[in-house]
């Protein structure tokens, strides 16, 4: 199963994907994980990445998806992936329907994560103060990464749509059992 996890920044999709990966048995891969693996190792790709992630912008859409690319063609997502933090614009969900395709695959379920500005603000300034994660200390930052998620990602749950997909909406407040659950739900249909 190929499942795309979409939601503004701080609604929780990496503590979600975390829960439902060995549920439906398949890895979560995580533009945000792949891009802080390479600025820990300080790769020329984590070089190239770290001004832009600390200014809250985004990663050219050329190496996000050669990424992907690379991650799709492992061995342990051979059977699906559960996608969280890509594709990140309209252009992107064409180029994973395509990389899908080429593999016989497809993206099976959408699932959207929802969660008002304010509340994603208060989240993520609550991580950067226990993480220290500077792009998560800044309260401006965060509002330009929120606007950019509606700007450039939300569209893609209209791509969705429009290519026939069931975009199911999940409310992104309450505990963490609850959401999860809601998920589960989602997807058990």
């Amino acid at each position: 199963m190929n499942v795309v996890l979409f939601g503004p920044p701080g609604c929780g999709k990496g503590t979600q994907a975390a829960r439902l990966k060995d549920a439906l048995g398949v890895p979560h891969v995580s533009t945000g994980d792949m891009f802080r693996d390479h600025l820990s190792r300080k790769t020329e790709l984590g070089k190239q990445v770290e001004a832009l992630l600390a200014a809250g912008k985004l990663v050219p859409d050329d190496v996000t998806n050669s990424m992907v690319e690379e991650r799709l063609g492992r061995p342990d997502a051979a059977e699906g992936v559960l996608l969280d933090g890509y594709p990140r614009n309209v252009a992107q969900a064409e180029t994973l329907d395509r990389l899908l395709g080429a593999r016989g695959r497809a993206v099976d379920v959408v699932l959207a994560i929802h969660v008002e500005e304010d509340e994603t603000v208060r989240r993520i300034l609550k991580r950067g103060q226990d993480s220290g994660r500077a792009d998560d200390l800044d309260e401006g930052t965060i509002r330009d990464r929120f606007a950019t998620y509606l700007e450039q990602t939300e569209p893609c749950l209209a791509f969705y749509r429009e290519s026939g997909k069931t975009v199911h909406e999940i409310d992104g407040i309450g505990t963490i059992d609850e959401i999860t659950q809601r998920l589960r739900e989602a997807l058990g249909r």
